[in-house]
């Protein structure tokens, strides 16, 4: 029997946009003294889910980066609900941002505000919502997360693992269509892990959030990826369904998915 041929590589104009694509990236490069993006092209059906892997220094963090406007592109297009964020005015890529959650790697909540009104923070930022309303919500976000009671509580007094889940309760506190994820898995246990996962998959089920998340963890992909895409040197090294990847034979679509967390 013969091996199957690597994924191809897509390219801009294999991209096809429409009505029903969250996202689209088409030839994004980017170099930061050396190129770390280079002509990377896919797109993100509404309400699935895209794995992004590859090894550290791919370009991973930096395409999500890039998708919320943190990183502007050298070249290429980035649309998001069909708006292109490259060169976007302040104001008007604050507006798009409403409509994107990001769950960073080390959950990033301040330090000096208590839980709750970190996940009350984008509330206060972007709505006109009153206090009683703001701090309604903030409840509602983290008890779907399981820390209703920790509203008050200071973030270091919370574990890793409940860190991580009121950083993705603020993130999806303004009802965001799309749902951006660093490493959400990175420093938890096998348990922890799965119970983020279990959120995110809800989040896209039960909302039809659409989902980018960029993990090590083939067990997460397995879980979270409608599609799969690895990234290799800044390119798209191969992109499709776990079933495309597993009859991939692509070397290093094999190590990946042999690896000792691949689930």
């Amino acid at each position: 029997m013969t091996a199957a041929a690597p994924a191809r590589a897509s390219s801009a104009a294999e991209v096809v946009s429409g009505p029903e694509v969250a996202l689209q990236l088409e030839g994004v490069t980017k170099s930061f003294g050396r190129r770390v993006l280079d002509g990377v092209s896919f797109s993100v059906p509404t309400g699935t889910g895209l794995v992004i892997l590859g090894r550290s220094g791919t370009g991973k963090s930096v395409t999500l980066r890039t998708i919320i406007g943190l990183v502007r592109p050298d070249s290429g297009r980035v649309l998001v609900g069909g708006e292109d964020v490259v060169g976007m005015t302040r104001d008007r890529l604050n507006e798009v941002r409403k409509r994107i959650g990001f769950l960073f790697q080390n959950a990033a909540l301040f330090d000096s505000i208590s839980v709750g009104e970190n996940v009350a923070f984008p509330l206060r930022r972007h709505t006109r919502l009153s206090e009683r309303e703001i701090r309604t919500r903030a409840t509602e976000k983290l008890a779907q997360v399981g820390l209703a009671a920790e509203y008050t509580r200071m973030p270091a007094a919370l574990s890793g693992g409940m860190r991580k889940r009121a950083g993705l309760a603020r993130a999806m506190v303004l009802d965001p269509p799309l749902l951006l994820a660093d490493e959400p898995s990175a420093g938890l246990d096998p348990l922890t892990s799965d119970e983020i996962d279990h959120l995110l998959l809800q989040q896209k089920e039960q909302s039809r959030t659409t989902l980018v998340v960029v993990t090590h963890n083939m067990a997460s992909a397995r879980r979270l990826g409608d599609r799969l895409l690895m990234l290799h040197e800044g390119r798209v090294r191969a992109e499709g369904t776990l079933e495309e990847f597993e009859r991939n034979a692509d070397p290093m679509v094999r190590a990946f998915l042999s690896s000792p967390n691949a689930g």
